[in-house]
């Protein structure tokens, strides 16, 4: 695959496969199965897309089941609640992929006369800024200056986004006026912000949040393309699990870069694993239950508490 390609058109082309696949059943359906309503034939296609869609999510559970880190009882789930985090991750997984980042441009909102830090938005591999929709409408019910970025190229290595947040932080404090911005990011965005750190420090940043973020390593990297990805892998055991750059990225850190983290996450993340990757020592950690790795986005219990956590960093 070009490197070069964005997130968006990458995007964009597998809607379009897709969209074929389906006709492609739909017209199989009419022409060998009998159905004679175009209508039903398509439905057909659709279901059989939807059911490919579903298996991918159904495996991404499977196999971070077999090195998932052991759930504390406090957030362990029954199968009501497992059937209704399934169901969340694979609905936010297909309006994340087939909608806002298909039709996503990253953007920068300014609330005049706003005194809350401004936030900057990172998402994670093989996203784009419209991952941040329904975060970004919170923000703006808040009043709460916003500027996302698309971190590309996609396959690029982590390092190489480093210089796109440095002008992002540097053009949301040119149009807010502020001194430092707090960044928001999910899944290896939480890398990125860190790389950043190390490398430009904190004078200009507040605040970190990371979502998801394998700070140390996910053993499904390893199924990923890209430099990034090779960057995130984790072994499955042995005594130094994460990749190379994962050490030395941690080995960088001073614990005053490291108090300046928080870190959510999820027991029930599909895409981290072993979940407890995503606690970062000397960070501030906290843990959420029965959300998955994509759906942390939109997840209402995980938007509230990070929209109460930006609201205490906004108060004087």
């Amino acid at each position: 695959m070009n490197v070069t390609i964005s997130t968006r058109a990458m995007l964009r082309w597998l809607l379009l496969v897709q969209a074929a696949a389906a006709g492609a059943i739909a017209f199989a359906a009419m022409r060998y199965g009998g159905l004679a309503s175009p209508w039903l034939a398509f439905g057909c296609g659709l279901a059989a897309v939807l059911l490919v869609r579903l298996l991918i999510t159904a495996n991404n559970f499977l196999v971070t089941a077999r090195f998932a880190s052991a759930t504390p009882a406090p957030f362990r789930i029954g199968p009501g609640a497992m059937l209704r985090l399934f169901a969340e991750e694979f609905m936010a997984s297909m309006l994340q992929s087939s909608w806002f980042m298909a039709h996503a441009v990253a953007r920068q909102r300014i609330h005049a006369a706003s005194t809350a830090p401004p936030v900057l938005l990172l998402h994670g591999y093989g996203c784009n800024s419209g991952y941040w929709a329904h975060l970004a409408r919170h923000l703006d019910a808040a009043r709460i200056s916003h500027a996302s970025l698309d971190l590309e190229p996609m396959l690029a290595g982590i390092d190489d986004f480093v210089p796109l947040v440095r002008r992002g932080v540097e053009a949301l404090c040119q149009a807010t006026g502020a001194g430092r911005v707090i960044i928001v990011a999910h899944s290896m965005g939480g890398l990125v912000a860190r790389a950043y750190l190390r490398d430009h420090g904190s004078a200009r940043v507040a605040h970190v949040f990371t979502l998801g973020t394998p700070h140390h390593g996910t053993v499904l990297a390893g199924k990923g393309v890209g430099l990034n990805a090779s960057q995130m892998q984790r072994q499955g055991g042995g005594d130094a699990p994460e990749s190379a750059w994962l050490r030395a990225l941690g080995a960088s850190e001073s614990a005053a870069t490291r108090a300046l983290i928080t870190s959510l996450y999820t027991h029930h993340d599909n895409i981290v694993a072993p979940q407890t990757s995503s606690v970062l020592e000397g960070a501030r950690n906290i843990a959420f239950g029965g959300v998955g790795h994509v759906a942390l986005c939109r997840n209402r219990r995980v938007l509230a508490r990070l929209m109460d956590e930006l609201a205490k960093l906004s108060t004087p």
